[in-house]
Formats: structure tokens, sequence, C-alpha cells
């Protein structure tokens, strides 16, 4: 029931706020948002919605109104950034009320370093900075989405590419004021303005994810020259590149393959730390027999070390990485992989 006094906006909490959205939005909208909250939060807001009973008309219109202007700012700073948005809403709002709606969003608005190159396309960014110094290549895909990073290495020259890669993987901490400063080179080439704070990037992680959306030769190009140069590190990517939970992502040929190479009661104690995903997969490549040994063998081993697991699981995937490379199977990761 809405009511012409009682409640004001400004006394409202953030979870009745969202319950009085809901509400006015409608049911068929407000289930389309339910799915995108998490199991507290509904219930959060539920409890809300079900309490509700006496709201003034004053209330749901500056809750919707509140709701309009910080949905329009944050369009207004992905399309020209704060100051943008602050000058526009400024003319819509007044200065004041401007300042409140942005001081809300201040917290959602911390971007990432280099946010601004990830709208970039990667053929654009590649004439940009494809004349820099290995280091500020590496810096720069070590703070993009892997499948740009991936896409702009894949084009560097051989020697190039495996220099970058080589800068990723051992990089560790980066100092603010270096990070400022190549953005502030890319600045004047991309004509973008953005700030940064002091972030953990690239690493083993970062190029091993890198690689695995690249196509097979960039990769053997990469990880030939990180052998030459490191085997301890080459080592350390190549276990990352593919982890046992990606079995899923083999044919059942290859199964089959990798099946013969496992040891029965190695097997079952793979098995054991599997996802049902996994094991789905797994099982159907067996025989029904073979099947039920091995989950028999997994009842009779009872309870086991997670370490232990996980050791046999990296033996499993040791095998993995050594039938593809000698070409028996084929991990696929992309449309590169596809046979026709």
């Amino acid at each position: 029931m809405v009511r012409r006094g009682g409640d004001t906006a400004a006394k409202l909490s953030g979870r009745r706020k969202a319950a009085i959205l809901l509400l006015t939005l409608g049911p068929d909208v407000a289930a389309a948002i339910y799915k995108n909250l998490s199991d507290p939060e509904i219930e959060q807001i539920t409890v809300e919605i079900a309490t509700m009973e006496n709201l003034d008309m004053a209330s749901v219109n500056q809750t919707v109104e509140e709701f309009y202007h910080t949905a329009l700012a944050q369009q207004y700073i992905s399309q020209g950034g704060i100051g943008k948005a602050r000058e526009i809403l400024e003319k819509a709002v007044g200065s004041q009320r401007a300042l409140e709606i942005i001081g809300r969003l201040q917290g959602a608005l911390q971007v990432s370093p280099f946010d601004f190159v990830r709208r970039v396309e990667p053929e654009h960014l590649l004439s940009f900075i494809q004349g820099e110094h290995p280091q500020t290549i590496a810096l720069i895909l070590s703070h993009l989405p892997a499948e740009q990073a991936a896409s702009i290495i894949s084009a560097l020259p051989p020697e190039q590419q495996a220099e970058v890669a080589l800068r990723i993987a051992t990089m560790d901490q980066t100092a603010p004021e270096i990070t400022r400063e190549v953005e502030r080179v890319l600045e004047r080439k991309i004509a973008t303005v953005l700030s940064q704070e002091f972030t953990m990037v690239g690493g083993v992680e970062a190029l091993a994810e890198l690689l695995n959306r690249v196509d097979r030769s960039t990769e053997r190009s990469i990880m030939e020259t990180i052998e030459a140069e490191n085997a301890e590190l080459a080592d350390s990517v190549k276990k990352l590149m593919f982890v046992f939970e990606d079995i899923i992502l083999l044919d059942d040929r290859a199964i089959q393959q990798v099946l013969k190479e496992v040891d029965q009661k190695e097997l079952a104690m793979v098995m054991k730390g599997a996802s049902e995903e996994v094991a789905e997969k797994v099982f159907s490549n067996m025989s029904a027999r073979a099947a039920e040994i091995i989950k028999e063998d997994m009842e009779f081993m009872g309870p086991v070390r997670l370490r232990q697991v996980e050791e046999a699981q990296q033996r499993v995937v040791a095998i993995i990485r050594r039938l593809e490379e000698s070409g028996e199977i084929t991990i696929t990761r992309g449309e590169e992989d596809l046979v026709v």
C-alpha cells in the first residue's frame, strides 16, 4: 500500500530501496533481476518486500529517480569517463545531486590499470605498441584479458613473442609510477586518461592462460624459446596450461588413449577427486565392468589425502601433455584445432 505520508527516501536503507524498485518494475522484470542476485541478497530483499506496508509516494518517486540517475551516470562514465559523467549530471540534476550520485559510484568505479585499452581493437593496439620495448609490451598485455592479449602476442614477430612471453612470466609487482608513465605514453597515442593503483600482474599463470588461447604454432614457438632459456619456468607453464579438469575438452578417442596409459589403481586415486562432469566423461569411455572395478577400488581405498589425489591427477596431466606433444591426441582449445 502506497500513501502520501510516512517514510522519507533519505531514511530508507539500501535493501528497502531495492525492494521498492523491484515492486515498481513489476514481477517479470523483478524475476529477471533476481536471477542475477545471490541467495542472501534475494532473501534480504524478499523480507523487505514481505514486511513493506505503508510507503509514501515521495519515497517511491525519489527511489526510482535515484536509480534512474545512477544508471545514467554509469552509462555516461562508460562512454566518456567520470569527468564527462559529472558534467552531464550537473546539467540534469545540479551540482550537489551530481556529486552525490558520483560519490555513490566511486567504489564501483575503481577501474583496473589499462582498462581503456580493453576497448581498443587488437589490430589498432598492436600498431600503438609493437615498436615499444618488450618489457613495456609485457606490462600492457599482463593487464589485458587473456583472449585480447593472445591475439596481440600472436601478431608480434616470433623473436619478439618469446621475449615478451618471458617478461610476462617473470613479472611480479610493478611500481605505480612506472605503470602511470606507460599509461601516459598510451594516453598521447590513444587520447585516453586513466589512473591506477599498485597491482600484481603477469606471472606464470598469466602466461599459461595467454598461451592456452593462441594458435598452436605460436604456442610451440614461444615454449621452445622459454625451454631453451629457462627449463624450470617452461615446466611450470606447461603444468598450468592444461589442468586435470580440462579432460572434458578431450574427445572420446583421446580419453581412451589416455586411459591405456594409466594404471588401474592410479586411476582409482585420480577419480577420488574428480568432478561429476569429469567422472562421467571418463567412465563413459570405459566398459561397464571396468568402470565398476574402478568404483569398487575407490570405495575400498577409503579416505585419502588431497595432496595424493592432486599428485596422481598431475601425473595423468603429464601423460596427456606427452601424448599431445607426440601427436597421438589433440587438445581442442579453439577454432584452430577443429578438424574437418
